[in-house]
């Protein structure tokens, strides 16, 4: 099947991504209050300047996923009929701006799609028409369509089957998921698979629950059916999918390690931040709320190398808020201070991919709106593809920087991560790094290259809401220029703002932004 006319020979792949660590740099006194730690000015520092900040340039402390910013498209897409709408040239063009990246096929719908190899289901069983139709149903136009457009964009395809049709016994029906193997591999589609979503949630669903051992026997039986077909008979297999980690989701997920753990290729699960039918825009700022997530891994990752030591984790499902999000605040520039600061965190603690729910429609977390306008995190996540490699490096604050106390959360508004930046961005020399900051502060923060940052030209890429919605607004300017397609076949030219060598960085209230550190020739960034 042809690729839309924007879709190139061979420009599958762009950028690669990575990330870095978290600097703090505050400490509470008793009496709750916050004092920056004082620090000795050295000469030629102005006073007023907060932050010294250098670079271990030696080796990397990180080694994330070249596809670790990921995209998810929910099956709730297809409710309008069918997917015919994936062939836009313009959704092409957005979608491989963030390739390289993994593109998940999965959400609350997956457990209830069955597959019919059919062209026209509606009229071969004489049905209302593809809307009703695809509400319970996959067929296999629409599959071509969606495996054309993962194809045509650079993603590869992740493919999530339904785990609910059960045999008496609770174990899992392969019948329909053997159809859709068989027809894939007819196509010979390149794909990686997963059974179910969210498994935690099959009782509230439809009253019947999966326990852990069962789900990872269920697992296994998917292994080898894609054992049976040479097409995916090496094809990765990632699971199980898994919500927040309450007692119970721990609980499910140890049984399913116990019995699957060395099966999968990767451990899946999701975290959304806020209930999006409550959620301010004043949540998005909380440090509090940032926090969250690290907790969360740490838990995922205790039961994972419990049972299988060093197997890749991944966040597959993550979302600002719940409940579908909410207009105009979860699709907003507000929101990016979550995701930005997403990135960072899960690459510090060695995250392999991030999938980011979702890409396109669903509810208000999305990328991308209906009309295939391009919404703040999209270009947030466009910059970062473009400028991150996939090397961490570790920061050091000269005078500031102290450890985490066990047990306290730490509510540091100025984060700052480091990484090499990315090889596929020629407009800079291997060596470089680059610096991505979030100011969650009501002031501007200073901040001092120092040590091998010195004196070296750095570009700035400034992201700022654009408009007079501030925080709310849906549009934003890259240093001072607002971002917008120049049409449907090319996305905009991300020009920097040159620094000159030796100045401070000046880092407006509440923003993200990105400096990249030219021809620091760095041993951890000059070799992939």
């Amino acid at each position: 099947m042809p690729c839309p006319s924007s879709c190139p020979p061979g420009l599958l792949a762009l950028m690669a991504p990575g990330l870095a660590l978290m600097a703090t740099f505050s400490l509470p006194s008793q009496a709750g209050d916050r004092r920056a730690l004082p620090v000795e000015k050295p000469p030629g520092v102005k006073g007023r300047t907060l932050i010294l900040l250098d670079v271990n340039t030696k080796s990397p402390v990180r080694i994330i996923s070249e596809n670790f910013l990921s995209l998810q498209l929910d099956p709730s897409i297809i409710h309008d009929g069918w997917l015919d709408f994936l062939s836009s040239r313009r959704l092409v063009t957005l979608a491989r701006g963030l390739a390289p990246a993994f593109l998940r096929f999965a959400g609350k719908r997956t457990d209830f799609l069955q597959f019919h190899n059919v062209k026209n289901p509606a009229k071969s069983r004489g049905g209302p028409g593809p809307d009703y139709y695809l509400k319970n149903y996959e067929d296999a136009r629409s599959l071509d369509k969606l495996y054309n457009f993962a194809d045509c964009s650079g993603l590869h395809l992740i493919f999530a089957l339904n785990a609910l049709r059960r045999n008496p016994n609770n174990s899992w029906n392969s019948s329909n998921a053997l159809s859709l193997l068989k027809y894939s591999a007819s196509k010979k589609y390149n794909i990686s698979w997963e059974l179910g979503n969210e498994p935690n949630n099959y009782r509230t669903l439809i009253g019947r629950s999966v326990n852990g051992s069962q789900l990872g026997k269920d697992y296994i039986q998917l292994r080898s059916l894609l054992q049976l077909i040479r097409t995916y008979s090496r094809a990765n297999l990632y699971g199980p999918n898994i919500g927040r980690p309450r007692k119970n989701v721990i609980a499910l997920l140890e049984g399913f390690m116990k019995v699957a753990g060395s099966t999968v290729d990767a451990v899946t699960w999701q975290h959304y931040y806020i209930d999006g039918r409550v959620a301010k825009v004043t949540d998005f700022l909380k440090t509090r709320l940032l926090d969250t997530l690290s907790d969360q891994t740490r838990k995922i990752q205790k039961v994972v190398n419990t049972y299988t030591p060093g197997k890749r984790i991944w966040l597959e499902g993550v979302g600002m808020t719940s409940a579908g999000g909410m207009n105009n605040l979860s699709d907003s520039y507000a929101a990016g201070f979550l995701w930005l600061n997403t990135l960072g965190l899960l690459a510090s603690q060695g995250i392999d991919v991030v999938v980011r729910h979702s890409f396109l429609d669903h509810g208000h977390n999305h990328l991308v709106d209906q009309n295939f306008n391009p919404l703040p995190d999209y270009w947030l996540s466009l910059l970062y593809k473009r400028l991150i490699g996939p090397k961490v490096l570790a920061i050091h604050v000269a005078g500031l920087q102290r450890k985490p106390r066990p047990g306290r959360v730490i509510r540091d508004k100025l984060r700052i991560y480091a990484h090499c930046t990315s090889y596929h961005n020629h407009n800079y020399v291997r060596g470089s790094i680059t610096l991505y900051i979030i100011n969650l502060h009501r002031s501007r923060k200073k901040i001092k290259l120092a040590g091998t940052l010195r004196d070296k030209i750095v570009h700035q890429y400034l992201l700022q809401p654009y408009g007079k919605d501030g925080l709310h607004s849906r549009s934003v300017q890259l240093n001072g220029q607002p971002l917008a397609m120049v049409d449907d076949a090319t996305l905009p030219e991300l020009k920097p703002r040159p620094l000159r060598p030796g100045r401070t960085l000046v880092i407006p209230p509440l923003t993200m932004s990105f400096y990249v550190v030219k021809n620091v020739n760095a041993l951890a960034c000059r070799y992939r």
